[in-house]
Parts: structure tokens; C-alpha cells; sequence
């Protein structure tokens, strides 16, 4: 009973023009098949309908997502790497000043141990044009680890870099920021939950916080607690990927991550963890 209702409102929407016919075929097994799209629902009709043999209807709903025209996203988790492009010249007065004796050498990373962690508080999103050119921000914080494969140690008051003769297990440099990125996203499937798209843009990043980790021998676990004469500001290029559930992310700074002596500019990438 619930078939012939079915196959008789299919049929008097279809004779009645309300209907719009998508696909007329035959199916692998020598029957006849129409298909009618009314709105959001396909009716697909199976079987011969001149005999009648073998005719069934088939209802199917299309279901779409309506995103809003403001969404949160709250606690994004980014983990990746981090490094940075040397640019420094080594035979200038002013960097052998700074890092006396220094070569590049000096400053090889552990690019395995060399990491990058934000936690971002929350990013927001804002439709501009029908929800494929959105405006995003956010606001977290940046977590910069450069650990080091020789035994460099960091000197205060004044900043200074000496090659320790001390052989240290652990060497590491650590720079936190409290940051706010502000993209142009590209949503290219904007009725689907899982997204294709990608954002571009620049960030801000204030410097509270930088430290040096040693662990040796001879004086176990030492930190030491400064600025190093770091920028106070980290202005950087940013961008995300949107493959789906899977979303990556890089960024590249405009300028070095020290105000004199060494020319390095930091970038990191690597994975975020989030809804959108």
C-alpha cells in the first residue's frame, strides 16, 4: 500500500509539471529508471512503466548545512615544527659583537625536537559573501621551542652568546607569545561540515615570555629567565589548509626574532586540531 501511494504521487507530480526530470536511464539490470527532483527531494522510479513489471519508487532527501553568519570555535590545538631562515652575516662587527667567535653551525637545530604548540582561545568567523569569503580571527597564544644541537649559552646584562666548553643533553631556547591572527577564508564547499578551503593573512604576536633551558652533568637542570634582546613583536605572514577533516597550517615571520646581532627569521607548520 505504502508503494502504490508513493508511485501514485510520483506520477501525478510528474504528469502535473511540478517536477523537474534530472535523468532518464536504464539500470544494469535491463529496467527502466526516471528520476524527479522536486526541491530537496529525489524520487527515483524503477521498473517498466508501460507493464507495470518490476515498478518501485524510491524517495530520497537531500540534506543540506546552513552555516551561520557567526561562528566560534572555541580551544584550537595547532602542533607542529618550528625553525628558522638564517639570514645573519657572521663576519659583521655588529654579530661577532653580539655571538663572538660565531659561525652558523652554532645555531643547528634539532628539527625532531624543535616544536611549535598554539592554543588558541577561540577563532570566529564571518560571513562576508554567501559564506565562500568569510573574515577570521582569533586570539591564543604561540609556544616556540628552538632546541639546539651545540652547547651555546645565552649571557646577560649584556646579551651575549658564548660556545660553552660544558656538554649539555638538553639546549634549548623557548619564546611565548600572546597572539591575534586575523585571515580572509576561502570556503569552498560552505554546505558541507567538512570543509575545502583555505585562509590567508597576518598575525600579531606580543613576546611575554623567553627562557633559556640547559640540562647538563656537571649542574643538572638550569633556566635562565630573560630577554635575550628579542623582538618584543612578532608580525607574521599566516595561512590554513582545509582539506576536509584534516587542516594544516604554516606561518613565516616579516622580520628576525632578534632586535640586533643575529638575523633569524622564524616560520613554523604542522597540524591544527579543530572544528572549522
Amino acid at each position: 500500500m505504502k508503494k502504490q501511494f508513493l508511485l501514485l504521487a510520483g506520477l501525478c507530480l510528474y504528469l502535473s509539471g511540478l517536477a523537474q526530470v534530472d535523468t532518464t536511464g536504464k539500470s544494469n539490470t535491463g529496467k527502466k529508471e526516471d528520476t524527479i527532483q522536486i526541491g530537496s527531494m529525489i524520487i527515483v522510479k524503477h521498473g517498466n512503466p508501460e507493464t507495470g513489471d518490476g515498478m518501485e519508487v524510491e524517495v530520497h532527501h537531500r540534506h543540506y548545512y546552513h552555516p551561520s553568519n557567526v561562528s566560534t570555535n572555541w580551544i584550537i590545538i595547532d602542533i607542529g615544527f618550528a625553525n628558522f631562515n638564517d639570514r645573519t652575516n657572521y663576519s659583521s662587527a655588529e654579530t661577532q659583537q653580539f655571538a663572538p667567535g660565531s659561525t652558523s653551525d652554532w645555531f643547528n637545530l634539532r628539527y625532531g625536537k624543535s616544536v611549535d604548540v598554539n592554543i588558541w582561545l577561540f577563532m570566529q568567523r564571518l560571513n562576508v559573501y554567501k559564506h565562500v569569503v568569510n573574515l577570521k580571527y582569533g586570539l591564543g597564544i604561540e609556544l616556540n621551542n628552538y632546541r639546539y644541537t651545540t652547547n651555546i649559552k645565552y649571557l646577560t646584562n649584556p646579551t651575549k652568546i658564548i660556545m660553552d666548553t660544558i656538554n649539555y643533553s638538553k639546549n634549548k631556547l623557548a619564546t611565548d607569545y600572546v597572539t591575534i591572527p586575523l585571515m580572509l577564508n576561502f570556503n569552498f564547499t560552505p554546505h558541507r561540515r567538512h570543509e575545502f578551503g583555505l585562509s590567508v593573512g597576518a598575525s600579531a604576536g606580543y613576546l611575554y615570555s623567553s627562557r633559556q633551558k640547559l640540562i647538563s652533568n656537571e649542574f643538572g637542570k638550569q633556566k635562565t629567565h630573560n630577554n635575550f634582546d628579542l623582538n618584543p613583536w612578532k608580525i607574521s605572514w599566516v595561512a590554513e589548509v582545509q582539506l576536509g577533516p584534516v587542516k594544516l597550517y604554516g606561518s613565516y615571520a616579516t622580520q628576525s626574532m632578534f632586535k640586533k646581532g643575529l638575523d633569524q627569521v622564524p616560520y613554523t607548520a604542522g597540524i591544527r586540531l579543530s572544528n572549522w
